[in-house]
């Protein structure tokens, strides 16, 4: 594959448009279900509970974060305003029960006021972060104190043999990510990391490891 068809491809990764980022989406969504899942089961959702999600593509995970506990709030951030549109429609039930709220945002100010969130998630976002380190404060403003942060990234072992991740992508292991985390107010209360079986591009079942690191403000 040519550079440019690389590129184009780590930039609907990052920032899904037109067809080809419906077409993305709804790949990332099915490829990325397990990891969706199990970030969201780490957060130990409870009744009444608001919770964030940064970059939730086409949100069609959201039904499973309700089947959680009962009077619970979602919001979803996102730089894509067509993943902003997508995740409205699949969800638009939700919507207009006023228990799901989707906004654009810049990927670095939380558009939110402090304290709001019991739970904050976010699955395959950290590689585009561009100010790590301002991200994670902006995320533990908006936290309630106690709050849980989980963030789940398919690790750098794996990534680095997809040849689309050398561009827009920083690539993580769980120490480098642990590093970052240290140089925050968070504290790590929990880290897993898994292997499963996912498809690649050619169709054969290949193993990834993925790691979620759950923290608390």
């Amino acid at each position: 594959m040519k550079q440019e068809e690389l590129q184009a491809i780590a930039s609907q990764f990052k920032h899904p448009t037109g067809e080809k980022g419906i077409e993305m989406a709804n790949m990332m969504n099915e490829t990325n279900i397990n990891m969706t899942h199990h970030s969201i089961q780490n957060l130990h959702i409870e009744e009444a509970n608001t919770i964030l999600e940064l970059g939730h593509g086409n949100a069609g995970h959201v039904e499973f974060i309700f089947e959680q506990a009962e009077n619970i709030k979602y919001y979803g951030l996102e730089m894509s305003e067509l993943m902003f549109q997508e995740a409205r429609q699949i969800n638009r039930n939700y919507v207009s029960q006023k228990q799901a709220f989707f906004s654009i945002y810049d990927g670095n100010l939380i558009p939110f006021e402090e304290n709001l969130f019991n739970k904050v998630f976010t699955v395959n976002t950290i590689y585009f972060w561009q100010e790590p380190e301002k991200l994670l404060s902006e995320i533990y403003r908006v936290l309630q104190p106690k709050g849980i942060l989980c963030i789940t990234f398919a690790e750098e072992s794996f990534m680095k043999q997809l040849p689309f991740t050398q561009f827009e992508f920083e690539l993580y292991s769980t120490e480098k990510a642990e590093i970052l985390i240290e140089k925050t107010s968070f504290k790590i209360i929990n880290k897993e990391t898994l292997t499963e079986k996912v498809k690649s591009k050619t169709g054969e079942l290949v193993d990834r490891a993925f790691t979620t690191l759950v923290l608390e403000k």
